[in-house]
């Protein structure tokens, strides 16, 4: 039987344990400016410290190394992506909804979130060769999957029929998609942006062809 000193003294260790992610998060959002103009590379702890209002102590006691840094930031920053998409999916009530909301979204942020997309692109970069990086890689990567199954399973709900393609093809081809607009964008073509919410449309469309309703009343 767990005695109350017991008890008491779970709760401080829980408390310490919450407190030590929440400070790590927060040092994730303020090193991931840095880390997106810069990329894996040309980063160090010492850089983004420099670059922060933290000390190079501080970030040194929180993350193991500037690969745990790293890879803690894309991991927080997609798993909020991951969370935004799937408020898209309970909210919408068609198909052209849910597929227009979807393509603009994906859109906005490979615009907006330009670099924060580029860092990702490059760590997925860097697995290749840092063999530290590849669960972390794969297990956002799994995430995003998921992501884009659920939207288009549920795309394909309403025509009573199984979507054309497997989920790692059709995410594979929405990924290159968006990393192919990224380039255009990073490279300064103003359409990057429509043209890539135009492709992603086309997309779906050959995936589930016809339109219909979600959720009837």
């Amino acid at each position: 039987m767990t005695s109350t000193a017991e008890k008491s003294s779970e709760r401080v260790s829980r408390r310490q344990v919450d407190k030590f992610a929440e400070r790590r998060g927060q040092l994730a959002d303020a090193a991931l400016q840095t880390l997106s103009e810069l990329g894996y590379a040309r980063t160090s702890l010492r850089e983004i410290a420099q670059n922060s209002e933290f000390s190079h102590g501080v970030l040194h006691y929180y993350f193991t190394d500037k690969v745990d840094l790293i890879t803690h930031c894309v991991r927080q920053y997609k798993a909020g992506c991951v969370a935004r998409y799937d408020q898209l999916f309970d909210a919408a009530t068609s198909t052209d909804e849910l597929r227009d909301s979807f393509a603009g979204g994906l859109a906005e942020t490979m615009v907006n979130d330009a670099a924060m997309h580029r860092l990702w692109y490059d760590l997925r970069a860097q697995s290749l060769f840092e063999p530290s990086f590849r669960a972390d890689v794969a297990e956002i990567d799994q995430s995003l999957e998921r992501m884009i199954w659920r939207i288009i399973s549920r795309l394909a709900e309403p025509t009573s029929t199984r979507p054309r393609l497997s989920s790692p093809v059709s995410y594979a081809l929405v990924d290159g998609l968006f990393q192919q607009g990224l380039l255009k964008h990073l490279s300064g073509d103003p359409n990057a942006g429509p043209d890539f919410q135009d492709a992603l449309r086309e997309l779906l469309d050959l995936l589930l062809p016809g339109a219909g309703i979600l959720d009837t009343p």
